[in-house]
Order: C-alpha cells, then structure tokens, then sequence
C-alpha cells in the first residue's frame, strides 16, 4: 500500500528548491537526504519544458531527497536532478509516497498508523457490527474514524479513548461506544 507523505508545491527560488505540503508526522524521517521518494501518479503525462521550447519532460517514478530546509514553517526540498527553477515547476502538485512496508509500526500501544486502522470492522462493545474504517481524517481537535455503514452512509467518530476503547490490530476490530445520536449525524 502506498502511503502519502507530501506533496510539492510551488518552487522557491532559483536553484530547484520546492515547497513541500507536509502529510506525514515524521518529515525529518520521511525527507531526510538520500530518501526516495516515489511519484503518484508514478505514470504522470508528458509536461511542455518551461525553458526548452518544443521539449517535453515527464515528472520521474522516483525522487530522491538531496537536503531539506525549513523556512517560515514550510518545509523547502532539494531533489537529486532537479537543479532549476523551470524543473522545479514541472514537478508542481506531484504527490510523494513510501510503501507501507517500509513504515515501522509504533512503539506506543495507543498509537497507530493510519494504514493499520484502515478496512479495521468497527463494532459496538455488545461486537455489533457497526460498519468498515474507510479513513482516517486527521482534523484539527482530533483524528476521525471515517466509518462506511452497513446502509452506504458515512459516519465520522472522533479517535478518542473515550469513544474508541479498543483497537484490536490482530482481531481486525475497532470498539466503538458512540454517544446516543453520533451515527445518525
């Protein structure tokens, strides 16, 4: 499964440097220098080169991390290759992956990767099936379960212990106990 963790914003600069929009909790671990990256769409389509009249580029399955730098609370990126501000727009609104597999799980118990959580059936604490984590929204007070109901409806529950107390990786279940009124929102 891939995972995103960015995605590349406008370029900074004239040397190739890009903003990076951060979507993962460890973008020192994630954006350290000689990390690769993969590109989604790895397949992406052919782009007009801004500099080179009558050329094209493709944006490249993968890119490696050559240094990071933070500026203003945004995460600037220089990429092995990409050494101009011309490239660096080619590379605009690409989005950055791992593969799951190379995501060590957390050492916490209570902490999870949104990965693990995902396609968990979620019951209730009598083990009525309430429906499927569909997703993980991380909104600003807390991280929501977007849970896919039985009846095709789409119900979001706030990741807290006190509604969420258990998380059951190796049973493949999430024990909801919902407030009266939450799943009918």
């Amino acid at each position: 499964m891939r995972l995103i963790v960015g995605r590349i914003g406008r370029p900074h600069g004239i040397r190739g440097e890009v903003t990076v929009e951060v979507r993962t909790d460890e973008p020192e671990t994630r954006f350290a220098a000689g990390s690769v990256l993969a590109t989604d769409p790895a397949a992406s389509p052919v782009t007009p080169a801004p500099s080179v009249p009558g050329h094209l580029v493709r944006v490249p399955d993968r890119l490696t991390v050559e240094s990071i730098r933070w500026h203003q609370g945004r995460l600037l990126v220089c990429f092995e290759g990409v050494v101009d501000r011309d490239v660096a727009e080619v590379l605009r609104d690409t989005i950055l992956t791992v593969d799951s597999a190379d995501v060590a799980a957390p050492t916490d118990p209570d902490e999870f990767n949104d990965h693990q959580l995902v396609g968990l059936t979620v019951v209730d604490p009598a083990g009525e099936t309430l429906g499927e984590v569909a997703r993980i929204d991380h909104a600003p007070a807390s991280d929501l379960l977007v849970v896919r109901r039985p009846d095709g409806r789409t119900a979001l529950i706030p990741f807290v212990k006190a509604i969420v107390p258990e998380v059951d990786l190796a049973g493949g279940r999430v024990v909801v106990d919902p407030p009266g009124g939450l799943l009918d929102l």
